[in-house]
């Protein structure tokens, strides 16, 4: 698969600063609210696409498009999920995304192989350090500022043809800095909105990346809800031959659970 700079960072360190001395935390919490600590776990389903492009062992970048159904032919493994610890306007956040596909490519010619066994595994790790910008009784709006790591690995398997047995791998591994905000709003006593905008990159690793995501909840109750939106993720990163330019987009189906 697929440098923030100091001046950047020291912006955002600045904008913090200055909103945690014009609203203090006990200005922004109800007089009710609870400052005890939360845990909210969310494992969710991302029926996404991948479009962009994609280059190996240095040879030109090839044009990428795959639909949520061509990956679910393909899968042979898949975990996602967001976690939240939070007290008070405090929180830390993150998002686990493991995937791995085994394609079964045919070649054109068969000379230098008649097919080839691909898997492909693509590993996501973010983790963000919040605060509530505001927040009261139905609703939280948090400034947001941490890492992704992703991990790619490719290896390939020769059937046939002069390459048979022989096979080749190829990998990268990168962290991206991230900034942005979260957000969460009760439309009444069961539904609510929820989402996320988060941009990174700044060229340490990527050049840049971004990840929208926004949808709608149902509570069932204080302790369990249901969750369907729709997330677009944007990774453009490349060194030493490994390209990964692509979009991820696609509905998004979790269940959430608060302790």
């Amino acid at each position: 698969m697929n440098k923030i700079s100091l001046p950047a960072l020291a912006a955002f360190a600045v904008m913090a600063s200055a909103a945690s001395q014009a609203w203090s935390a006990d200005a922004l919490l109800p007089p009710t609210y609870d400052d005890s600590w939360k845990i909210t776990v969310s494992p969710y389903v991302w029926a996404s696409g991948i479009h962009g492009e994609s280059g190996l062992f240095g040879f030109p970048p090839q044009d990428v498009d795959m639909s949520f159904t061509d990956t679910l032919k393909n899968l042979e493994m898949v975990f996602s999920g967001v976690t939240e610890f939070r007290k008070g306007p405090f929180s830390i956040s993150t998002d686990l995304l493991y995937a791995r596909i085994g394609p079964k490519i045919d070649t054109p010619k068969g000379i230098a192989a008649d097919k080839i066994d691909a898997t492909v595994t693509t590993f996501m790790a973010t983790a963000l350090f919040g605060y509530s910008l505001y927040m009261n009784d139905t609703s939280a709006f948090d400034a947001v500022a941490g890492a992704r790591l992703w991990s790619a690995d490719n290896k390939f398997a020769f059937k046939g043809g002069v390459l048979d047995g022989t096979s080749a791998s190829d990998s990268a591994t990168w962290v991206d800095p991230v900034v942005g905000v979260k957000f969460k709003s009760d439309l009444n006593e069961n539904f609510y909105l929820a989402g996320w905008g988060l941009v990174g990159g700044f060229g340490v690793s990527s050049s840049i990346m971004w990840d929208v995501m926004g949808g709608v909840g149902y509570k069932f109750n204080d302790r369990a809800s249901m969750f369907a939106g729709y997330r677009a993720l944007h990774d453009d990163y490349s060194h030493d031959g490994f390209v990964n330019k692509i979009t991820q987009k696609g509905p998004i189906l979790g269940a959430t659970f608060t302790f």
